[in-house]
């Protein structure tokens, strides 16, 4: 008998354990076309916009604070602790260019049942996303690309450095001082309809 008992409570205990402890789940990610500086600061006046707390860490990482769940989200061991279920969102800008980042959102739970979990990503919960590129339209972060002495060009898509100087200024090996002139790191540090400045001195008369 106590055997079996010890069986039930050894399987009770297996099924409801990672409730208790905290879950990483259901990350997401989200391209911006922007560096990761001015991705962060979007990132950081979106959740202030939706009045959630948050500290940025010493890696530029966020960590928001805990918010408590839904009324009448919970497990039975969660209810058993008496800990309160909750959630809170660790996030993380990664730069893929010059002017392009990553913004990848994980939502971290505790006493979420997992079929629950979904429910609390940052997308559905705050449209977090739709609000950062909401944002960068009404107040796009400033150019960092000169004001006078060239032209501004739209990349199209599919188009490097390379063939941009050579569309505009007639040679391809062009890119290099482009390159130069914009901080990007090579003739494939760009994306589709990126701003590109190109001086003066390179572009034919009739540009």
């Amino acid at each position: 008998m106590l055997a079996l008992l010890a069986g039930c409570y050894v399987s009770w205990w297996s099924g409801t354990e990672h409730y208790d402890a905290p879950d990483s789940a259901l990350g997401e990610e989200h391209v911006v076309n922007y560096s990761a500086a001015d991705a962060l600061q979007l990132t950081e006046d979106a959740l202030r916009g939706d009045g959630i707390l948050f500290e940025v860490q010493p890696d530029n990482s966020i960590i928001t604070n805990w918010r408590d769940a839904d009324p009448g989200t919970g497990t039975g061991w969660s209810l058993v602790m008496r800990t309160p279920p909750r959630y809170r969102y660790e996030i993380q800008v990664n730069s893929e260019a010059s002017q392009r980042s990553k913004i990848i959102v994980n939502v971290r739970t505790e006493g979420i049942p997992d079929n629950q979990i979904a429910s609390y990503k940052a997308s559905n919960r705050f449209a977090l996303f739709k609000e950062i590129d909401e944002l960068a339209e009404k107040f796009p972060p400033p150019s960092h690309l000169p004001a006078s002495g060239g032209v501004n060009f739209a990349l199209l898509p599919n188009e490097d450095l390379k063939a941009l100087a050579k569309r505009v200024t007639g040679n391809p090996d062009n890119w290099v001082q482009i390159a130069k002139d914009n901080g990007l790191k090579s003739d494939t540090d760009v994306t589709a309809f990126q701003n590109v400045w190109v001086r003066n001195s390179l572009l034919p008369p009739d540009k």
